[in-house]
């Protein structure tokens, strides 16, 4: 691999100017096999990449807009690279997957309205989440409905899922909140695949972190 003279930002500076790196992913396969970071600082998140390949700004962009209309979050005026949850709060778990998807995806992805419902991945229930409001919280009911061996147990690790993954509260037997108790009916969807297969993502969530480690990318470094 050929070694080029980089005279941009510096990790040090850029943490100092974004807040620390809240999310890394090692390789955007939709641009240049860059990676792509997001930084956090008082609530704002920043979409950061040290490469500087022709149609990066354009590439960050794109990201940004997906964290918008996948993840509910609100664009900073007058920026490209910046957005925050109107709550106010993080949501650190939640967002790592959300960042994944958004790299992820075709930038003209249209983000779905459609019921939240998805089979299950170990049987054949199918979950759904319902959110409504009430005491002025926003609440996610999870059902399930269909056959399985025992599922009773099972709605029960799913829901075990949403508290691990999205760092919500459970507040009734099948009812959980964000922290924030705002409504994030988007974040509820990115979380749905992953609530179902807490072991898988463990391992899944553990390969990401070895392949960052193992690459330059997870200093925010990539072939330019």
């Amino acid at each position: 691999m050929k070694l080029v003279s980089y005279d941009g930002p510096r990790p040090k500076d850029v943490i100092a100017k974004y807040g620390r790196c809240l999310e890394l992913v090692p390789t955007d396969k939709r641009f240049n096999e860059i990676s792509v970071g997001l930084y956090v600082k008082n609530s704002v998140f920043t979409v950061w990449s040290f490469s500087t390949k022709p149609g990066i700004e354009k590439r960050i962009k794109e990201i940004r807009g997906l964290l918008v209309s996948l993840g509910g979050m609100t664009p900073v005026t007058g920026t490209y690279n910046q957005a925050k949850f109107e709550c106010g709060l993080i949501h650190s778990r939640p967002v790592r997957f959300l960042l994944s998807q958004a790299v992820g995806k075709d930038p003209e992805y249209a983000s779905n309205t459609a019921a939240m419902v998805i089979k299950d991945s170990k049987s054949n229930l199918i979950i759904k989440a319902e959110g409504f409001d009430r005491d002025n919280t926003r609440r996610y009911q999870i059902s399930a409905s269909g056959e399985a061996k025992n599922p009773a147990m099972r709605l029960r690790m799913i829901i075990a899922g949403f508290s691990k993954y999205g760092e919500m509260d459970k507040t009734g037997d099948q009812e959980v909140t964000f922290e924030c108790r705002r409504n994030h009916d988007e974040l509820l969807r990115i979380l749905l695949p992953y609530s179902r297969n807490v072991s898988s993502v463990e391992t899944m969530m553990q390969a990401e972190s070895m392949r960052g480690q193992m690459t330059t990318s997870t200093l925010g470094f990539s072939q330019t």
